[in-house]
Parts: C-alpha cells; structure tokens; sequence
C-alpha cells in the first residue's frame, strides 16, 4: 500500500470529516438493511409469511421499493460515488499521499462498493471499519476495551499463529527436501559462496587470531612471566648437573645466579616473541597458516557431503519443532 503522509487537521475540519463519514455510514447502514430485506423478500416462503403478517405493508413494500430497488440503489451509489470523488478531492488538497492516483489504490473497497452488483455490495460495510478507526485515532472511542474487539483479536492471533506456522513448516519441508534431493551441497556451498569470499575470509581470521593473541597476552602479561619463571625455577630444580653443582663450594648461589640469568633469559625470549605479534613478519606468518588451514577445510568428499547435509537437515528439523510450539496455546490458556 503506498505511503501516506501525516498531516495534522484543524479540529473544525476534522469535525466536517467526522459528520461526512457518520452519514455516508448511516447511508451504507440503510443501503445494506435494504439489500438484505430485499434479498429475503425474494425467498417464497419469507415473503408468504410477509405478506401473511402485514398483508398492507407487504403490497407498499413490492409496489414503492421492491420494483424501483435497481433505482433506489443507483440513488445510493450516486451518493457513495460523490463521497469516492469528494474524498479523492481532498486527499489531493490536504496532500494525503505521494501521489495524486493513489487515493482509489487505497481506498479500493470504496471503490468497489460503488458498483451495483451484490458482491461489491458487501464491500460497503468495511466502511464502518474506516469510520471506527478514525473515532479511535480522535480518542473518541477505545475499541481495545470492547470484549468483542478481544475475542476479535485473540482468534485473528491464533488463526495468523496456527497459519503462518504451517507456511513455516511446509517451507522448511521443502528446504529438508531439496538438500536431500541435492548431491553437491558441500560443493556447491564452497564454489559459489564460500570461495568467492575466500581472500576476505582469511583476512579476518588472522586479524582475529592476532587480535586474540596480543589481547590475551596484553591482559595476562604478568601471569605469563610469572608461569615461565617458575618453569624455568622447576626444570633447573630437577636438573642432576645443577644438583651436582650445588654441592659445589659456592655452588648454592651459583645455581641462583644460573636460574635468575636463565629466568630473565626466558622471560626476554618470551616477551619479544609475543611482542611480535604484531609484527608484519607474524602477520604474514598467520595469513599462511590461516590460508593452509582454509583450503584444507574446504576439501569435500562424499563424507563431507552427508556431515553436511544432516546437519543442515537437523538444524531445519529443531527449527520446525520450534515453530510447532503453541504459543497462543501459552498466551490464552
């Protein structure tokens, strides 16, 4: 439906809309009684019965209205074909909408009302729907707190639930069969998705990776130093030649000597190794390894095929019992 602009009416006008619609919808209120009683004025058994109970009226009724009812209607129709063209009038002063056509667009069931024929007819009546709304945006009415409108709207919830879900599932059907049906998936997924994205894929994942590494290097920096110190304290511990040593004369603050050098040492090592991280060097290295580690992903073989194809059938059949859920079921009960 095309778009509308919101303009704000003076009250005064928006009074003249108000009357206007209230007597175009006693007119369509008059028009469909009219309609209906004719219609059961043609059935034999309600019109014996009718002229049976009032014999007087029922010969008033079949000489003034029922044999001039085309030209009653027409009468009625000439006034909702004034109202189309009044209200396209003005839609067009008060720039309703983007364009001056689209006034019959959107307001087609006044359009078709206008036509003389019994189904269009009916068409009338979604005019008191129009003028209900317009009551509620002036806050005259709340139709929200009418029970009728409740129950209205909580079958219209169940009814668009229960039939959006089915939409859903036979959807979802018809995916599971299609990838069954299908005996190239994986291939298919990596040519003509996955490959063409392939550079910028890799360029992601090592900026991630190096992201990772210099982060958590970053925030653990102290840990870490501390991790190797004591590593490096346990493996010299452990060592026969720096027990021998230590036996030594002077050998106990030799072997602390050797473990604070080696300490520092590794420590050093350690720190400059992780500090290059975000060297070019390291970044080019991980742009390799991620590049070797992506085309190695990418091989697909008939194994790859049927690991791909049930879990993308899996992952539809959970989304199907997720859909299936009642939830109006949850809402109502």
């Amino acid at each position: 439906m095309p778009a509308t602009r919101e303009r704000s009416l003076s009250p005064a006008l928006e009074r003249i809309h108000l009357v206007w619609d209230l007597l175009i919808i006693l007119l369509v209120i008059a028009n469909l009684t009219l309609l209906l009683f004719d219609s059961l004025f043609l059935l034999s058994p309600l019109n014996a019965a009718f002229e049976a109970a009032a014999p007087g009226l029922h010969s008033a009724y079949d000489r003034h209205i029922h044999a001039r009812f085309i030209a009653i209607d027409l009468a009625f129709v000439a006034v909702f074909v004034l109202d189309v063209l009044l209200g396209w009038a003005v839609a067009i002063a008060e720039r309703r909408y983007h364009r001056w056509f689209f006034y019959p667009f959107v307001h087609w069931y006044d359009v078709l009302g206008c036509i003389p024929v019994g189904g269009f007819r009916l068409l009338r009546i979604l005019r008191v729907v129009s003028l209900l709304h317009r009551l509620q945006r002036l806050g005259l009415i709340d139709v929200r707190r009418w029970y009728l409108y409740g129950v209205v709207a909580k079958y219209y919830d169940i009814l668009l639930e229960e039939l959006t879900d089915r939409i859903a599932i036979r959807m979802l059907d018809n995916v599971q069969a299609q990838i069954h049906s299908s005996d190239s998936l994986s291939t298919r997924v990596v040519d003509q998705v996955v490959r063409p994205r392939q550079r910028a894929l890799i360029q992601e994942i090592s900026q991630r990776l190096e992201a990772m590494a210099g982060n958590a290097y970053a925030h653990n920096r102290d840990d870490t130093l501390r991790y190797v110190r004591g590593l490096v304290g346990r493996t010299l511990a452990e060592s026969p030649e720096i027990r021998r040593l230590q036996r030594l004369p002077m050998g106990s603050q030799l072997a602390r000597g050797l473990e604070a050098s080696f300490s520092d040492l590794a420590c050093r090592l350690v720190n400059e190794a992780l500090e290059g991280l975000q060297s070019p060097e390291f970044s080019a290295l991980v742009e390799h390894l991620a590049e070797s580690g992506f085309d190695a992903w990418l091989r697909t073989d008939p194994h790859t095929e049927q690991v791909t194809e049930q879990v993308l059938v899996d992952m539809l059949e959970l989304l199907k019992e997720q859909i299936a859920v009642k939830r109006w079921h949850r809402k109502y009960e």
